[in-house]
């Protein structure tokens, strides 16, 4: 039985009203919040504003039990749950069935993030996207019989309660990872010497490279940007590639050494190392590094994730909106390097604790193997199921 048809099957023929959001539910928004009222009056209710997260905590709320929400402006259209209370902002509204016999908060939530195209087709967008609430208020809602939407919401709760778990299960294996990465990287009573950068390698400097250089085939090129939105602890292609006229006047780094992003707008994202495995030499921006070294290239790629290496690097940050290496000082910076009087045996090393690393980073990176990939799937599953069992034939449709 498809979706579709068990769709057919829980109405049995009743009739689903069809009928503006406004006539059902009570939209409404909040007082202004900004980070600096935010900062006045700490405490523990998140505020829910344009995004998705919470843009800060507060010491008092101004909803409670009412979890839709759907924001007017920045990430216009974005549907969002949060239980419980919380701070509503200015730029997001509340939405709250007037009468829950007749309306399912819960089914109005699926059914909402269902709509979101024809959400944000209501928004207008001349200089700043932004959502009226008139123009909310009209949006077209479905009203089923009750044990109808307990039924949607039953199936498509099942999804979202088994990605909710395994999220939770990735943050877990994520800060599991971090703690035994940051121990085996201790080396606490074993044999090794902390080095500094300058001495275990070098440090080459990209050469520009713009968005208009970008083509579909020519040289595999890594821009900064891509460091620490796109790559994870290696690589061996490249996301992007720039014109094959150019190749006098790049730079390079070389198979087996580690590219640093010099420039972000986080400390924590400054300094993001990848470690580049590919068979050919790749092109890096002016506003990069490459690290070339004698060592595992991923034994330092890891190194660089540890709290131990982001402590010594923010040293090394300027200080101002943009984030940037101070490259002198960051040559100061040390490094593991396990058995320094053995190179072999070194090696040996490096490679057996990048081996466990490798474990750990598959299962909470990996979007072919691990929980990412696993969740991934979920959601998948759960917007073809909420698709299906949300399309609810309209009337004029069936006059048609």
């Amino acid at each position: 039985m498809t979706a579709a048809e068990f769709l057919e099957k829980l109405l049995d023929g009743a009739p689903v009203e069809w009928v503006p959001l406004g006539d059902v539910c009570v939209v409404k928004t909040g007082p202004n919040i900004n980070k600096q009222i935010i900062a006045q009056r700490p405490g523990p209710y998140p505020v829910i504003n344009s995004g998705r997260e919470p843009l800060g905590y507060v010491d008092h709320y101004n909803v409670e039990n009412e979890p839709i929400g759907i924001a007017s402006r920045g990430s216009v259209g974005l549907v969002t749950w949060t239980s419980g209370r919380f701070f509503r902002g200015n730029l997001n509204y509340s939405c709250a069935p007037k009468d829950q016999a007749k309306v399912d908060t819960r089914f109005l939530y699926h059914f909402l993030l269902f709509s979101d195209a024809e959400i944000q087709s209501l928004a207008t967008h001349q200089g700043i996207p932004a959502l009226n609430a008139g123009a909310l208020k009209t949006l077209p809602v479905p009203i089923p019989p009750m044990d109808t939407q307990t039924e949607i919401v039953r199936i498509l709760d099942s999804f979202t309660e088994l990605t909710a778990e395994l999220s939770a299960e990735l943050t877990a294996r994520k800060k599991q990872f971090n703690y035994y990465r940051d121990r085996l990287l201790s080396f606490e009573g074993g044999n090794v010497e902390w080095k500094p950068l300058d001495e275990i390698g070098e440090f080459i400097r990209g050469k520009r490279f713009t968005k208009a250089d970008y083509v579909d085939e020519g040289i595999g090129a890594i821009h900064y940007g891509e460091i620490y939105t796109h790559y994870g602890v290696f690589a061996h292609k490249t996301l992007s590639n720039v014109r094959s006229d150019m190749a006098a006047s790049l730079r390079y780094a070389e198979p087996n050494d580690v590219v640093i992003a010099g420039v972000s707008e986080t400390i924590e994202d400054v300094g993001k190392a990848v470690a580049w495995l590919g068979e050919e030499k790749v092109a890096i921006h002016d506003d990069s590094y490459a690290f070339r070294h004698n060592m595992n290239p991923k034994f330092i790629a890891y190194a660089m994730q540890t709290d131990a290496f982001h402590d010594q690097k923010a040293q090394y940050v300027s200080s101002g909106k943009i984030k940037r290496l101070l490259i002198d000082g960051v040559k100061n910076v040390r490094l593991p390097v396990p058995y320094p009087d053995d190179p072999t045996r070194s090696l040996e090393e490096q490679t057996s604790i990048v081996a466990i690393l490798d474990t750990f980073d598959t299962l909470t990176t990996s979007f072919s193997e691990g929980l990412p990939r696993e969740i991934e799937l979920r959601e998948k599953q759960y917007a073809w199921f909420r698709d299906q069992l949300l399309s609810f034939p309209k009337p004029d449709a069936e006059a048609a």
